[in-house]
């Protein structure tokens, strides 16, 4: 007699893909691209532990820098088990706008969020510590109207006090999911954070309906929430010691 197990099939999990979008202008060079390039490296084991260890979701990374102009790192996004980091030079202006203009194109089931499976939203991390030296604000507004990208976690690190801090609330559409560093060792920090917190949050199945945008917005309000928690234990404190 079969046992009544042998025909057990295991359910193909959802996907969760997180965005690094990282400004690789020439004001990054030196202390600060060094330091992000390291710690986003440091941080890819924990991020490969949470997506292994979840029974709801796979992460996926994918990469997009800009500077003058942007492009892809990563050409579709990359299972965590198997995403490696590779470093970023700084050079360059910066082409916000046309970040936006590529971050929209692919947000979409007929690119990055294509997966069989279903996606959950995903987590979008803009790390700068700039303005933007295009005209941004056409594409800015076109990605703000994609469906992808409101439902998603959005975060922004403005890397010292240079960072247009409003430009960067327009993205992540409130200033609370924008913050700020003014050494390297916060941006460290906050990069683990941001990483290791989005990943946890965005990968997870809410108790509401699947993908719905109630559920989405309960997720980047507890990642509010966190974010509230770490400054008020002091996780954050950051010496005004600039670059």
């Amino acid at each position: 007699m079969a046992n009544i197990y042998d025909d057990v099939v295991e359910v193909a999990r959802r996907t969760m893909v997180l965005f690094f979008v990282v400004d690789t202008s020439g004001s990054m060079e030196g202390a600060k691209i060094g330091t992000l390039n390291q710690a986003i490296e440091d941080v890819i084991p924990e991020i490969r532990d949470i997506s292994e260890n979840n029974a709801d979701a796979e992460i996926k990374i994918a990469v997009l820098e800009f500077s003058s102009g942007a492009r892809w790192i990563t050409p579709y996004p990359i299972p965590a088990e198997d995403f490696e980091w590779q470093y970023l030079n700084a050079l360059g202006l910066t082409d916000f706008g046309e970040a936006c203009a590529q971050l929209d194109e692919k947000l979409s089931r007929n690119s990055f969020m294509s997966d069989i499976t279903g996606s959950f939203a995903p987590a979008i991390f803009l790390l700068s510590d700039g303005a933007p030296t295009d005209e941004y604000r056409e594409n800015l507004n076109k990605l703000k109207n994609n469906n992808w990208f409101k439902k998603a976690i959005k975060v922004a690190v403005a890397i010292g006090e240079d960072a247009n801090s409003n430009i960067l609330a327009e993205f992540t559409d409130n200033i609370e999911g924008v913050l700020t560093v003014h050494n390297p060792e916060a941006l460290k920090k906050m990069i683990r954070f941001v990483s290791v917190t989005s990943s946890q949050i965005g990968s997870k199945s809410a108790a509401v309906g699947k993908g719905g945008i109630d559920e989405v917005r309960s997720k980047q309000e507890e990642f509010l929430e966190q974010v509230n928690v770490a400054y008020s234990n002091g996780d954050f404190e950051d010496e005004y010691i600039e670059w």
